[in-house]
């Protein structure tokens, strides 16, 4: 049955289906089974999302014809109800949005995303990537709705200079949450939305304003992630150790560069097509080609089917699969943690932050399994903890 739910927050029970509304959880039916997207406030799990089979397009894009002026209405008044609350100064995180709207709009802009979903599922075949995908979609919503700890404490040294005591006054006034853009970007690398708090754009040291609410933070990130992720697909062995180094002696054949150049020049090498200055079996970026690109899509092993040109094919593929590899085992080790009080606070590109409690710590060796162990391969990671999200420190098992 078609259903939409009419909050997206946990604590808000609402449903439109069969053309009422219904808020008593005793009432909903049991055979929902299509809505838009997903919302926290149902647990239903075999419920499927239409947004997902859009492959991320807002609902005005896949909307039909027939519908596209009763949507417009239907959605111009949500807007003015919407900007109401704002010029109100009313936080929706804080009410319930069907609380604060009349019942006849609910049901007709519920009933009008009722069609354009059906339309969807009725026009759009499901997703080779569909399960992964809907996983993604309940993490960062998670995410989303928990709220981050930023304070100015034992950051004196942020409010000296003018430029960086307004930045970090921006920050400590700005959102305190997280909310992640699954389909942001092409590749499937994670962006945010407009109003999230800038997790993935700040500048490093103002991550000091970033504080666990538990004990300290865990950080976990892939040693040399693009790399590794190039060295899987190529089907070679995974290095032990760090991978630039191991590049020195094995790519470069120990020309006396040290770390960094060996890594400036092997990046500059990856993803320049017309580049030619490494040559060596263990990186073969044609036969990675050949494998995963037929000229026009390339199709990685997390069922992503991307159009891409072929300057930037390579490019895509490695960058699309490591994003991948990260929020797949982001949403593995969320479901260890589930009932626990330590907790994914965010993802930064290959880096998962864990908001830790110390009474916990006999798992982290689990968790740095966990993630070590991905779809492709097992590779060598980076553990480090701290205090705030700037000072991390090596961490040693």
């Amino acid at each position: 049955m078609l259903f939409q739910p009419i909050d997206d927050k946990t604590q808000c029970i609402g449903v439109y289906a069969n053309g009422s509304l219904i808020f008593d959880e005793s009432e909903i039916p049991k055979n929902l089974t299509k809505t838009w997207g997903y919302t926290g406030s149902l647990k239903e799990k075999d419920v499927q999302y239409a947004n997902i089979y859009a492959h991320g397009k807002a609902i005005e894009e896949v909307c039909p014809e027939h519908l596209r002026d009763e949507w417009d209405a239907a959605a111009k008044k949500m807007r003015a109800y919407k900007k109401s609350f704002d010029i109100a100064k009313i936080n929706l995180r804080e009410h319930c949005f069907f609380d604060l709207v009349p019942y006849d709009a609910l049901i007709q802009f519920c009933e009008i995303k009722n069609q354009i979903t059906e339309h969807v599922f009725e026009n759009y075949e499901k997703p080779a990537n569909y399960e992964y995908m809907a996983s993604a979609a309940k993490l960062l919503h998670k995410i989303k709705y928990q709220d981050l700890k930023v304070d100015a404490s034992e950051c004196r040294n942020l409010f000296i200079n003018g430029g960086m005591r307004n930045e970090s006054q921006k920050i400590l006034n700005g959102s305190k949450h997280v909310h992640y853009n699954l389909f942001g970007t092409v590749t499937g690398r994670l962006s945010t939305h407009p109003r999230s708090f800038p997790m993935l754009t700040m500048k490093r040291e103002l991550r000091r304003l970033i504080k666990p609410h538990n004990d300290w933070f865990l950080s976990l990130d892939y040693n040399g992630a693009e790399v590794r992720t190039l060295l899987a697909l190529s089907e070679q062995k995974q290095p032990k150790g760090d991978i630039h180094k191991w590049n020195i002696t094995n790519v470069f054949q120990n020309t006396g560069m040290n770390r960094e150049e060996a890594k400036t020049s092997f990046f500059a090498w990856l993803y320049n097509p017309d580049s030619d200055h490494i040559k060596t079996n263990y990186y073969d970026r044609k036969k990675v080609l050949d494998k995963y690109y037929d000229g026009e899509y390339i199709n990685t092993v997390f069922g992503r089917h991307i159009k891409v040109s072929n300057w930037k094919a390579f490019n895509y593929l490695i960058q699309s699969t490591t994003a991948d590899l990260v929020i797949d085992r982001a949403v593995a080790i969320e479901r260890i943690l589930e009932g626990r009080k330590s907790f994914i606070s965010h993802i930064v590109h290959d880096e998962i932050v864990i908001d830790f409690a110390d009474q916990e710590r006999e798992m982290v060796g689990q968790i740095r399994d966990m993630f070590a162990k991905n779809k492709l391969d097992t590779f060598k990671v980076n553990l480090k903890a701290g205090k705030n999200y700037y000072d991390l420190e090596n961490l040693s098992l």
